[in-house]
């Protein structure tokens, strides 16, 4: 039996719980920084959490760069933002948002946004 919290390789094996709603635009539009978040994690049927919030914002500052971030690599970016966040509070988190599709396990050990969590995020809702 798979263990559903262990990353994967964009391959889901469960499906997303994410349901985009028809007023979606409208309603993020006033929504800035940690509340946009907030809402894609509702949106997923996750609860906000500190840890969460810091990682997806993380992952959303390397939207459209070149730079990738892995578990390592994240827990040093947060380090060096003075987020005091432990390395396996990380790497849980990373897990947990990789199995409800949230965030993707690229073929190179980092971590990006989903296509439709970087949607929401930004706006830009195309289901």
């Amino acid at each position: 039996m798979p263990n559903q919290q262990m990353p994967t390789d964009g391959q889901h094996h469960r499906e997303s719980v994410f349901q985009p709603d028809p007023g979606l635009l409208e309603a993020l539009a006033p929504l800035q920084g940690n509340e946009r978040i907030r809402h894609l994690l509702k949106c997923f049927g996750l609860r906000t959490s500190l840890v969460r919030l810091k990682v997806i914002d993380a992952l959303l500052t390397t939207v459209g760069s070149d730079r990738r971030l892995g578990v390592r690599g994240m827990h040093s970016h947060l380090l060096a933002l003075d987020i005091p966040l432990s390395f396996l509070s990380v790497r849980e988190v990373l897990k947990r948002l990789c199995s409800e599709g949230v965030v993707v396990l690229n073929n190179d050990k980092s971590y990006s946004l989903h296509p439709q969590a970087e949607a929401v995020l930004t706006a830009r809702i195309d289901a």
